[in-house]
């Protein structure tokens, strides 16, 4: 264990109690398994890396809150983990109507099971982490939880070796941008028009060799249109006055988390924009938004539209579409709502 370092975080924590451990981690220097980790014996239980069985009994722990945030966005939504799908391939997949998860293996490394101090008393988690440290996916428990299933569960992937290093290494660094005039525009175009499903726009783009911004800067016209950023936050709002439901996709490495129904209590923290609601919580750095998107995408169910945000390195930080499953077409209310505001903002 770094003593060191577990000296250096005592004296942050002692003179800012709220800081939270990943901006604290940012401030020395350090990744959050690294700082999470000089708590070993106290209060933190290093798991084997078993991730599938693991999150296999997740699904006995009942109601908890699935927790998945990058540097700007933090999505956090109740439920069960039900309808698992986690193996053999390189995605895994919970489907349910509360906890929705896209899972990708190959980023995955160390487990905790974490106790710590919280405003209504102790707060139990399982906290995942990739192979550069940075944290994949929690899942806290509630009180309505099953503490002994808990319980079984880190006793049956306690780790033999509780001090053994972390085997860290640098995330893959982002493939660079090509220039555009090495794309096939023509090529690229086409084939976004003849999309059937949006569940292949990803493979499409590692085919013609650009980047997501890069796309929707090529994108075949009126598929992709940049907007202020402003629209993010009017179309969250419009969706909660006109009662629109909606789905928030939010992501790291490993993981995407999704949420699906209607937004109600939106507040402002000073930096955040906030949903609110009793079932799901979405916190947003509105600041870090470099650049918003309306995308539209073709399907055999009629056109997609999503709203899509990035932070100045061209990442994406979340993205929202009207509430919908494939072999639906989206809802009337979502398309009308996200060209009225569109069109608004071109008149502002």
């Amino acid at each position: 264990m770094n003593e060191q370092l577990k000296e250096q975080w005592a004296a942050l924590r002692a003179a800012e109690p709220k800081l939270r451990i990943r901006d604290a981690a940012q401030r020395l220097g350090v990744s959050e398994a690294e700082l999470l980790a000089t708590r070993t014996g106290q209060g933190v239980t290093r798991l084997r890396p078993e991730h599938r069985a693991i999150l296999e009994q997740v699904t006995t722990l009942g109601r908890v809150m699935a927790l998945t945030r990058n540097n700007d966005v933090v999505h956090e939504r109740k439920g069960e983990y039900l309808n698992p799908s986690l193996g053999p391939g390189p995605v895994g997949l919970f489907v349910g109507a509360e906890i929705d998860l896209r899972i990708f293996w190959g980023a995955w490394s160390a487990v905790f099971a974490v106790e710590e101090p919280g405003p209504d008393g102790t707060r139990h988690s399982l906290q995942f982490f990739a192979t550069d440290g940075e944290a994949i996916h929690k899942i806290y428990l509630l009180p309505e939880s099953n503490m002994k299933a808990f319980q079984e569960l880190v006793e049956r992937f306690r780790a033999a070796d509780q001090y053994e290093p972390l085997a860290l290494q640098p995330a893959p660094a982002p493939h660079g941008e090509r220039p555009d005039a090495a794309i096939d525009v023509e090529a690229f175009r086409n084939e976004w028009l003849a999309l059937k499903d949006t569940h292949d726009f990803h493979g499409m783009l590692r085919k013609h060799g650009v980047t997501r911004t890069q796309a929707l800067r090529l994108a075949p016209d009126g598929l992709a249109v940049r907007t202020p950023v402003s629209l993010f936050r009017d179309v969250v709002t419009a969706a909660a006055n006109e009662r629109v439901p909606i789905m928030v996709f939010v992501g790291t490495r490993g993981m995407i988390q999704i949420h699906t129904g209607e937004v109600t209590k939106l507040m402002d923290i000073p930096g955040w924009f906030n949903v609110l609601d009793p079932d799901f919580n979405l916190h947003v750095r509105e600041a870090a938004i470099h650049s918003c998107w309306v995308v539209r995408k073709p399907s055999v169910d009629g056109t997609i539209t999503a709203i899509e945000c990035f932070d100045d390195k061209g990442e994406q930080i979340v993205q929202l579409f009207g509430k919908r499953k494939p072999g639906i077409p989206e809802l009337d209310s979502w398309r009308s709502m996200v060209g009225r505001l569109e069109q608004a903002l071109e008149h502002a």
